[in-house]
């Protein structure tokens, strides 16, 4: 998306065909299960799919222009290995319930793939317990990972490393 561009407030009449619009950002929004480059700018398009006007179908477009252009290049880099880091925090909701929150996030290479932060859905006994349910949970999500690299045809080298 360009730097200071105004997708809000725009003076220009509406699409002729809305409908059009629709299609391609819905098409857009399928394709960023293997395109994550494009969410941010999907995602604030999706915005105005009630009511379209002339400058988001050009910048939708542009999308698709960025799309083409980088499709010649290679998505993996010098280091394509995966890790990730996560923490725990204890928090007190109410005065009778301790619950510890998972926060993570995972790399590969040097991008940053996914995030989270959620609520363990159990009470731990003790701090040790929620690092080890929050690293249950964040190994799950890195093997779901492999798993997707692999079908995309990607191989991960070596072992996946967690940083608490």
């Amino acid at each position: 998306m360009e730097a200071n561009v105004n997708l809000w407030f725009d003076d220009n009449h509406t699409l002729d065909n809305p409908g059009r619009y629709r299609r391609l950002i819905g098409k857009l929004i399928y394709l960023m299960i293997t395109k994550p480059d494009i969410t941010f700018v999907v995602g604030v398009l999706s915005r105005f799919m009630l009511q379209p006007r002339e400058t988001h179908w050009l910048a939708a477009i542009r999308i698709l222009v960025y799309i083409k252009v980088v499709q010649e290049k290679v998505w993996c880099t010098e280091n394509m290995g995966m890790y990730a880091f996560l923490d725990t925090l204890i928090q007190v909701m109410l005065v009778i319930e301790i619950r510890s929150l998972l926060l993570d996030c995972t790399f590969i290479g040097e991008n940053l793939v996914t995030w989270r932060s959620k609520k363990q859905d159990v009470v731990s006994c003790s701090s040790a317990e929620a690092e080890y349910r929050a690293m249950t949970h964040t190994a799950c999500e890195m093997v779901w990972l492999k798993n997707l690299l692999i079908d995309l045809g990607f191989r991960q080298p070596g072992p996946m490393p967690m940083s608490l």
